[in-house]
């Protein structure tokens, strides 16, 4: 679309949080509803998108240039409105999360062990959520109460946190990992890092694979995005 506006601003809301204006009209959403936000700095965030896209007046931008303002329009539209969606969603990874199934090769499950039980232990101890570990693909009952504690743990969030957890876990492919995220016990990139332990042992011995570099990067790219917004919502 073209832009219509020449500047973008931050402001505070007369009836709380902040708020983003164009040429001093508000920010709306897809639905209509002004675009809310619960902190300054994530409002100054989105302002600064939006200053930023088309370049000038006129010029042609799209919405992947405000990947804030998407996540944030997710979480006002569709998050906050049935929470538990989202819960119950996040909850499922947790049933198949990736650092509960480990290789075959035995260096690979070395590194995997090395690298992976920290975060499997801090679950536990963080969440009481004991998950059990096996050889291979095939899938492995998890403890129901342990289902059930890191459910608990999701449902703690936020709709914005949620909406960026609603990014990371996917991109991770472990619910783990992403709560590790979101509670600072991991950094985004050290995250993604993990969740790609085996492609890249595997690079180191066989060559880069060009297409499964280019989804790292964007896998990578939404987890950098989740992090910061997650950072932003609560400053």
């Amino acid at each position: 679309m073209k832009r219509f506006w020449n500047h973008a601003v931050a402001v505070r809301r007369p009836e709380g949080g902040h708020a983003v204006l164009l040429d001093g009209k508000p920010l709306r959403l897809p639905g209509g509803a002004p675009l809310a936000t619960p902190s300054a700095p994530l409002a100054e965030a989105i302002a600064a998108e939006w200053e930023a896209a088309g370049g000038a007046k006129g010029g042609e931008m799209s919405m992947e240039a405000v990947p804030l303002t998407r996540l944030l329009g997710s979480a006002q539209d569709r998050v906050a409105a049935d929470p538990g969606a989202m819960v119950s969603g996040l909850a499922s990874y947790g049933e198949t999360d990736l650092l509960c199934y480990r290789a075959a090769d035995p260096a690979l499950a070395a590194l995997q062990a090395r690298e992976w039980q920290p975060l499997l232990d801090w679950a536990a101890a963080t969440h009481g959520a004991t998950l059990a570990v096996t050889e291979g693909v095939m899938p492995v009952p998890q403890p129901p109460e342990s289902l059930a504690a890191l459910r608990a743990a999701i449902a703690t969030h936020r709709a914005e946190e949620l909406a960026a957890l609603g990014v990371a876990v996917p991109a991770l492919g472990s619910l783990v990992l992403g709560l590790a995220l979101s509670a600072g016990a991991v950094t985004p990139e050290g995250a993604h890092a993990l969740s790609v332990l085996d492609e890249t042992f595997q690079e180191r011995r066989w060559g880069e694979d060009a297409q499964a570099a280019a989804r790292r990067a964007r896998a990578a790219a939404d987890v950098a995005l989740a992090g910061r917004f997650l950072a932003l919502v609560r400053a």
